[in-house]
């Protein structure tokens, strides 16, 4: 596979997407490829039956390949489901010499520092996310590499999710013969495809409406604040509808999906669908207000669920108010009427996030619905970890050259092209899980 190319593997509980992009020459991303397959043995975000899931991986994965005549190998893979908490935490470290200034070595210690937290049994630390340092009790600072000080503190934004659960998509991936190039939370892909810079720097929630999960993401002064993962998606609305119409599932969903809205007021008493009956028996006949009743009580209860851990983040707070407002995206952000919905309830400005933002001009309609964007998120996050690598690269070669070049020449030094990022614990994990794999063969 050629190297400037990244594939994001969307793995969700209703539908399992395998998106191939690389970066053109405006630095957009342009999707090569895309293949999708019916998710099956994936419960509210979490694997639950090993061989389905491997099995729909490969049929999405085969997918892409034929749209686009590239060979998959590595993937970077989403991970959300219900076991995802997360958790603010305040740590520090004492320097041994405050005469030297603050370098990265001390805030890669004082994160590492905050890894040994103790997790309930069976839990790890996904993403440790600096929110702001204190050096020496001065408060607010953004970046404190540079400074001078004895204590370093800083605020944390801790997630945390199951092992196990991480382990089993791992195994899937392995399984279905792919690499697992990368792990990133859903919730902060679905943010990178959707949200613009000012937005996250005004503070804005995004909330992602899947079929198995809501995930919600709070940035503000361009920094992810809060993260949540609420255990209701798209599936209950068409579970409800099966139910309170008594059709099954197939119909339910197609009900939702071309006549459902999220308020009731808009249709006529007499508006009403008919459905064919099962194998000889009479169509049904649905009122189309019935329809939108049953669909806006599950949709009320899933916003308030999200808009109590926006209140639970402190949005009502004069300095944590989130300007931009809410972002829907996901599936499930397609409902007609939904963002007038959660205006209503929440009293804040709403608008459906497409992942056109980053996306190449040209790109498929298809390809800009707010179905895909955790994949488009994806395949950024795949392509800025080959960046990073090709950074890392190139500064270990600026290194061989200036040891060979020690001799005192006219010629300029070499500077490194691109300072490599701290490596994030999402890579560590990452490998870890990898070297699990092998070692559990």
């Amino acid at each position: 596979m050629e190297n400037n190319i990244a594939v994001g593997l969307d793995i969700g509980t209703t539908k399992i997407v395998a998106m191939i992009g690389r970066k053109n020459d405006y630095g957009k991303v342009e999707i090569l490829g895309i293949g999708r397959s019916k998710s099956l043995g994936v419960h509210r975000g979490v694997v639950n039956n090993i061989t389905q899931t491997i099995k729909s991986i490969q049929l999405a994965v085969q997918e892409a390949e034929a749209a686009s005549e590239f060979k998959i190998e590595n993937v970077t893979v989403g991970i959300a489901g219900q076991h995802i908490r997360s958790l603010q935490h305040s740590d520090y470290i004492t320097r041994a010499n405050s005469e030297l200034v603050i370098d990265e070595d001390d805030i890669e210690r004082l994160i590492n520092q905050v890894h040994k937290l103790v997790m309930l049994p069976g839990e790890e630390i996904i993403h440790v996310l600096p929110q702001e340092y204190k050096v020496d009790g001065q408060a607010e600072i953004k970046e404190p590499v540079g400074m001078y000080g004895g204590r370093l503190e800083a605020n944390f934004h801790v997630v945390v999710g199951q092992v196990s659960s991480i382990r089993n998509v791992g195994r899937c991936i392995k399984s279905a013969g792919l690499n697992l190039e990368g792990i990133t939370l859903e919730p902060l892909a679905s943010a990178n495809a959707v949200l613009s810079q000012e937005e996250k720097e005004a503070g804005v929630a995004l909330i992602d409406i899947g079929g198995g999960t809501t995930d919600l993401a709070i940035f503000r002064d361009g920094i992810i604040r809060h993260t949540a993962v609420i255990p209701f998606g798209g599936n209950v609305i068409t579970e409800d509808i099966k139910e309170g119409c008594s059709i099954i599932e197939k119909q339910a969903e197609l009900l939702k999906i071309k006549f459902g809205s999220a308020w009731p007021g808009e249709n006529k008493e007499n508006e009403i669908v008919s459905i064919p009956g099962l194998r000889g028996r009479d169509p049904k006949e649905i009122t189309l207000k019935n329809l939108s009743k049953i669909i806006h009580a599950r949709v009320v209860e899933i916003i308030e669920q999200v808009y109590a851990e926006i209140k639970n983040y402190g949005h009502e707070e004069q300095k944590k108010k989130l300007i931009a407002g809410i972002v829907l995206t996901g599936g499930g952000a397609q409902l007609k009427h939904l963002k007038q919905l959660v205006e209503y309830i929440t009293g804040m400005d709403t608008r459906i996030g497409f992942p056109n933002e980053h996306l190449a001009g040209d790109s498929d309609e298809e390809i800009t619905s707010p179905l895909y964007a955790t994949a488009v998120g994806l395949v950024m996050d795949g392509l800025k970890r080959q960046e990073r690598k090709k950074a890392e690269i190139i500064i270990e070669e600026v290194q061989e050259v200036e040891d060979l070049t020690e001799v005192e020449t006219e010629i300029e030094e070499p500077q490194p092209i691109i300072k490599p990022e701290r490596r994030s614990f999402l890579d560590k994990l990452t490998e870890r899980v990898k070297d699990f794999l092998d070692n559990a063969e």
